[in-house]
């Protein structure tokens, strides 16, 4: 039997003592598009890994994407940290994950929001973060393996989609502030920094909806409910991924701090983007 995508029990597992009218249970049904995942996982059941991320983003979702930089991959063995800004939500990591195997066929972790492990075909190549409470024991001890592997990591490191803000006195799409995980991790592993970015952005009923929640107050991260909605309306599109110079973790000394640093890579990543 083909692993199936059931909303109902995404949510008891996550609200075990909720109850959700069927109504609700209905529309969520519809903007995360189970009919449509369920028909693609029973179309190719034994896919797994890239070779699902391959099938959904160009027979699914019949997208492509191009990536420029592919000089500023390392080429040697030793593990490096990938940190992109993260437009999508989703979409972008699964293409990022896709082309960064193509050009460095070596094992790579890709963080993630907790919730995205019921992507079962794929979960072995997800990191996750709970970011509606402190990870499980197994999820810190999984983490720490990571770090201490050999493997890549791909991270986004404002652990949210990129939103719309005022800028220097300009509306613009662009990441919340970056964490500064990845830089005490790039200092305590050794590991060089590589910084991509990814051209695209979601709906404008997204970014409406994001600063609607803001404004009234709302904590709860309702648009985040709509990324799937947002992968399925990206159908056909063409996506550009350009790959920056590795930036050497000796780099990040005392001069500045480590939020500090995160957020210089950040100016570098849509700084050496705005010049082109």
């Amino acid at each position: 039997m083909p692993v199936q995508f059931d909303i109902r029990a995404i949510l008891k597992s996550k609200a075990p003592k909720a109850h959700v009218p069927e109504f609700l249970i209905r529309y969520l049904e519809r903007i995360t598009h189970i009919k449509e995942m369920n028909a693609f996982l029973r179309r190719h059941p034994d896919a797994r890994d890239y070779e699902f991320i391959r099938l959904t983003i160009s027979e699914e979702l019949r997208c492509s994407a191009s990536i420029e930089g592919t000089e500023n991959i390392p080429t040697d063995d030793r593990p490096v940290i990938f940190v992109s800004n993260h437009p999508l939500g989703g979409l972008d990591g699964m293409i990022i994950a896709q082309l960064i195997h193509d050009h460095r066929p070596r094992p790579l972790k890709v963080i993630v929001n907790e919730l995205l492990m019921f992507m079962e075909p794929i979960a072995d190549l997800w990191a996750p973060v709970n970011k509606v409470g402190r990870l499980t024991r197994e999820q810190a001890a999984e983490q720490q393996r990571m770090w201490e592997s050999e493997s890549d990591v791909l991270s986004f490191p404002a652990g949210a989609c990129s939103r719309l803000q005022r800028i220097n006195h300009e509306w613009l799409i662009q990441d919340l502030e970056w964490q500064k995980n990845f830089i005490q991790r790039a200092r305590e592993y050794k590991r060089d920094i590589v910084p991509i970015y990814f051209e695209g952005q979601n709906s404008r009923f997204f970014y409406t909806l994001a600063l609607l929640r803001k404004w009234l107050h709302i904590k709860l991260n309702i648009e985040m409910l709509y990324l799937v909605d947002e992968m399925y309306g990206a159908r056909g599109k063409h996506f550009k991924v350009h790959v920056l110079p590795p930036i050497p973790y000796t780099t990040f000394d005392n001069s500045k701090t480590p939020k500090q640093w995160a957020q210089y890579v950040k100016m570098q990543v849509y700084r050496s983007w705005s010049k082109d």
